[in-house]
Parts: structure tokens; C-alpha cells; sequence
């Protein structure tokens, strides 16, 4: 099974706009990234998103690529301070490659979690619009397969 952890795309400040919606540049870096997933045949067959703006927006643009006819599901417990455990605890009784999208520290602290079973390390430097994906193996495992960041994304297009 893949999981793949996405920190949602730059958003515009809150005194701009308290709803936080992605930001002109966040959503061409998502765009970006939606692109190079779509050209190389990356799927998930399940997606969940925090419910907030920037991170709704962020899963219909990646679900588009990624889970075309796939329902995109607003959850509760993604957002940045919220316990990683019982995500942890039901993402490994899933059989299904999944895409998540929500907020920092969660998602750096989500991915420790499931590498080391300590959600204080860090293991991963997310900044907005940075895909991770986690494979898991037979025994149960997870491992960082590849990682993704707008910055690269960037130079790849030039």
C-alpha cells in the first residue's frame, strides 16, 4: 500500500482572507505537482482532506489526476495540532492507496509517527504543496518512497 501525505498549497493570510484559500502561487505549485502525478500514472483510490479551505481546494486539484471518479472526503482530525495516533492506527489496516491532505506539524508529525512509532522526530521537511509518499511492505513496514517539493517541481518545467 502507498499513502501519500500532502501539505496543502501556499493560502493567502488570514487578515487577506480569514478562509484561507490558496494563494495565486499555491495553486499553480499544485497544479504543478497534479500534473507530474497525472503523467506518470500515480493513483490512490481513496481520498481525505481536513475540511479547511486551502486543503479542500488542494485535494480537488490532485484528485483530479490522481482519483479521477474517486468521492473526496472532508474528515475531521487532519488539522496541524491534532493527535497522529488514530490516523496511524487506521491507515494501517488499509489496503487501499490513499491520499491525505492537511496541515503542518501534522502531517511532518503523521509521517514520523508511522516511520519511527515517535511523532516528536522529524523526518520530513514539508513546506506547502510537498508530497510524500509512504510505501508500506508485507510485514507491515512503512518506508519513504519519494518525496516532492514545488521547488523541484519548478526546476524540472525549465
Amino acid at each position: 500500500m502507498k499513502l501519500y501525505l500532502l501539505q496543502h498549497g501556499d493560502a493567502l493570510p488570514d487578515e487577506v482572507n480569514p478562509e484561507r484559500p490558496l494563494s495565486e502561487h499555491g495553486r499553480n505549485d499544485v497544479i504543478r505537482l497534479a500534473e507530474f502525478v497525472g503523467k506518470n500514472d500515480i493513483r490512490v483510490q481513496r481520498v481525505h482532506h481536513s475540511g479547511k479551505t486551502r486543503a479542500r481546494e488542494t485535494a480537488e486539484i490532485v484528485a483530479a489526476r490522481m482519483a479521477s471518479g474517486v468521492k473526496i472526503e472532508a474528515t475531521t482530525g487532519l488539522n496541524p495540532n491534532d493527535p497522529v495516533e488514530p490516523w496511524a492506527k487506521q491507515i494501517n489496516n488499509w489496503q487501499e492507496d490513499t491520499l491525505l491532505v492537511g496541515h503542518m506539524p501534522f502531517m511532518g508529525r503523521l509521517a514520523a509517527y508511522l516511520l519511527s512509532g515517535n511523532s516528536s522526530s522529524q523526518f520530513v521537511a514539508f513546506e506547502p504543496g510537498s508530497m510524500l509518499c509512504l510505501d508500506r511492505d508485507e510485514s507491515g513496514h512503512w518506508a519513504i518512497a519519494w518525496m516532492l517539493r514545488p521547488e523541484l517541481l519548478s526546476i524540472a518545467k525549465e
